[in-house]
């Protein structure tokens, strides 16, 4: 009478060796007898077993032939292996264990210690079992709740994106063709091994993504400034150029309130750093070169670029060509040299013409 519904084959030569073995077993499990390597290989065929005890010396095919050949099969590779030998011998029994078996058994073997042996090595694998199958599941778990989290970023991002975007009817295309011209220009980056090291290290999905609160600070700018249909006074541009300031300031309040500010981080330097410029003349901070962020002079690039190439309230858009112009003047003043050069030598990708039409798919 089988005790559970462990299931094991026994590969022997020897016929008495086999007859022995199983009617130690028998009470306590399921058992094959199987006389070769060959027969092994047809058996599990049809059969899928808990443990295998295999002979060392048997002919045509030893032990250590059959154990490379299960190891080496996809569905056979994870099947514990006992090798039974009658020849103490500690080389063959590192050779045997380096080739993956879990155990050896010298004969002759009590059958106390046979049973207490597999008992042993059945519950191992179980626990191995158990601990992969729990892996798996919390890998599943860690991807779901990773991608609820970034599922919840992106709607708050999206809704405030969407506050500002009612307050300046600009905004709104703004802030997606930012968002794509900021991806293709950080992809061009690490292909041409340029700030590769520092990207790398980014999230670079995140970082995109919370670009959309670049432009955030404006909510706190008046209706009379940012709609104002002709250009700006000296007094209320300085009014305007706050709103790189109040951007930062709003991100980081929300930072100092919760946990989950990776993207966060990223968007408030995007916020405050994207009118500074590399020769120091830029706004709020006057920051110069790589005194200012990465993200803010990457973003700095993209959002001129895409102002010049699109209708603003006090000017008309420039064609691709003028704007690469443009970008190619402040090359090393308003922009970073290495950051523009990417831009200008690859600028046919950035043609706002296939970026609408990006968008539009």
């Amino acid at each position: 009478m089988v005790s559970n519904g462990k299931t094991i084959i026994i590969v022997d030569d020897d016929r008495t060796n086999l007859v022995v073995a199983r009617n130690v077993l028998i009470n306590h499990y399921e058992v094959f007898t199987i006389p070769s390597g060959e027969k092994l290989f047809e058996l599990l065929e049809k059969v899928n077993p808990d443990l295998i005890l295999l002979d060392v010396e048997m002919p045509d095919m030893s032990g250590y032939e059959v154990i490379k050949k299960l190891k080496s099969t996809k569905s056979a590779a994870d099947i514990p292996v006992i090798f039974l030998t009658a020849k103490v011998d500690h080389e063959s029994e590192i050779a045997g264990l380096n080739l993956g078996a879990v155990d050896y058994l010298f004969k002759p073997f009590s059958s106390e210690l046979l049973i207490k042996r597999i008992e042993l090595h059945l519950l191992l694998e179980s626990q191995r079992r158990e601990l992969r199958d729990y892996s798996l599941n919390l890998e599943e778990m860690v991807a779901h709740k990773t991608q609820t989290v970034l599922e919840l970023q992106n709607t708050i991002l999206k809704t405030v994106a969407e506050l500002v975007e009612r307050r300046d009817n600009v905004t709104g295309g703004h802030i997606e063709r930012t968002q794509v011209y900021l991806g293709l220009l950080v992809k061009l980056l690490l292909e041409n091994k340029i700030y590769a090291e520092e990207i790398s290290k980014w999230n670079i999905d995140l970082f995109v993504m919370s670009s959309q609160l670049h432009d955030v600070g404006k909510i706190s700018i008046r209706d009379d400034i940012l709609l104002k249909p002709g250009e700006l006074t000296e007094e209320e541009y300085e009014e305007m150029k706050k709103h790189a300031a109040f951007g930062a300031e709003i991100i980081r309040s929300i930072e100092n309130t919760t946990s989950e500010n990776a993207f966060l981080h990223h968007a408030e330097i995007l916020a405050g750093c994207h009118h500074e410029r590399w020769d120091g003349t830029g706004y709020p901070l006057g920051t110069k070169g790589e005194e200012t962020p990465l993200q803010g002079r990457l973003m700095a690039i993209v959002d001129v670029y895409d102002a010049l190439t699109n209708d603003r309230p006090y000017k008309k858009a420039f064609s691709h060509e003028e704007a690469i112009e443009a970008i190619r003047e402040g090359q090393g003043t308003h922009f970073d040299p290495l950051i523009s050069g990417i831009l200008l030598e690859y600028s046919e990708l950035f043609d706002p013409c296939l970026i609408k039409g990006a968008l539009t798919r």
